[in-house]
């Protein structure tokens, strides 16, 4: 199974921040945002934001405004139009009909307790799989991994090194629509990011595992995959890494520089003291200019500063 190298693109740079809304941003948020946002500068490439409301059962109403408003409101401005990923059932449908018509995905009526201790089904489900499998809590589809497929696949991410994952013993095959209906983030992913030709990603290190799970759809799919670059998380006292599902503060807008010099810090650029509270224009003009992702090779996580850790109590 082939590597995929960190240098096999030569085309403009297009990058992406592609938030859920599940809840307001927090500065773990934040890291991804402007370490996406000054890589994609940098190299005078596109930055992109979707907002990926894919899954309404854990989605904030009001979260996606206010995400939008929080980037702006740190001078973290975006090319072109926000893609919103519930409007594009039609695009995810069709790459399921292709993988599907391809033999790499199968309907899968199985309950977990089936699929207990179970990797890899080679596309035979263990259950009964209704007549037609499209209606309403039926089944799931999932992405055929056949047990042959020992060999690891690799990655070159350019900040972690070579990262490999086996997909038959490691990954097995893993559902891209869910038994309600709603599209699994991995094909979601992919589809955007091939639709938009995104060629580069920036994101938490969090989402490693991922990633080769959208490599395989890549794979199946014959579309060039991006190159990856995967920060270190910031992490709370007790080692657990800043979420929305851990409470983590929510950001309020601050003009100042403060958080923004803050960030820079946390992310090892050594940002000039004179400019903490110089504003957030002055301070990106200094970060896209001096953008080093380098010093944070092989960081996985670091210790979030004290102000944004979740508030006292919760």
């Amino acid at each position: 199974m082939p590597d995929f190298p960190a240098d096999s693109f030569a085309a403009p740079y297009i990058g992406r921040f592609a938030p859920s809304p599940t809840g307001p941003l927090h500065f773990g948020s934040l890291l991804a945002a402007l370490a996406s946002y000054l890589d994609a500068r940098q190299q005078h490439g596109l930055w992109l934001l979707r907002i990926e409301d894919i899954d309404p059962p854990r989605e904030d109403p009001t979260a996606a405004s206010r995400i939008l408003q929080i980037l702006d409101a740190y001078g973290l401005h975006w090319d072109g139009e926000v893609r919103y990923q519930s409007q594009r059932h039609d695009n995810y449908l069709a790459t399921l009909d292709q993988l599907i018509q391809q033999g790499d995905a199968f309907a899968c009526a199985c309950s977990r307790k089936q699929l207990q201790n179970t990797l890899h089904l080679d596309g035979h489900c263990l259950a009964p799989v209704p007549e037609n499998p499209d209606l309403p809590d039926s089944c799931a589809w999932r992405f055929k991994v056949r047990s042959t497929q020992q060999e690891p696949l690799c990655f070159d991410d350019r900040l972690q090194g070579q990262f490999c994952l086996s997909p038959a013993q490691d990954i097995g095959d893993f559902v891209i629509r869910r038994r309600d209906m709603l599209w699994s983030y991995q094909l979601a992913v992919v589809t955007d990011d091939h639709d938009q030709g995104i060629n580069q990603i920036v994101r938490g290190i969090d989402l490693i595992d991922s990633t080769q799970r959208q490599l395989l759809i890549y794979q199946a799919l014959g579309w060039p995959a991006p190159i990856y670059a995967h920060i270190p998380v910031a992490v709370e006292q007790n080692g657990q890494k800043l979420s929305k599902q851990n409470l983590a503060r929510a950001l309020e807008p601050d003009d100042s520089g403060s958080t923004l010099w803050t960030a820079l810090q946390w992310l090892k650029q050594s940002p000039p003291i004179e400019l903490q509270q110089d504003g957030n224009q002055r301070l990106l003009d200094w970060a896209i200019q001096h953008w080093n992702p380098n010093v944070l090779t092989g960081q996985q996580q670091l210790a979030a500063p004290a102000q944004f850790q979740r508030l006292p109590g919760n």
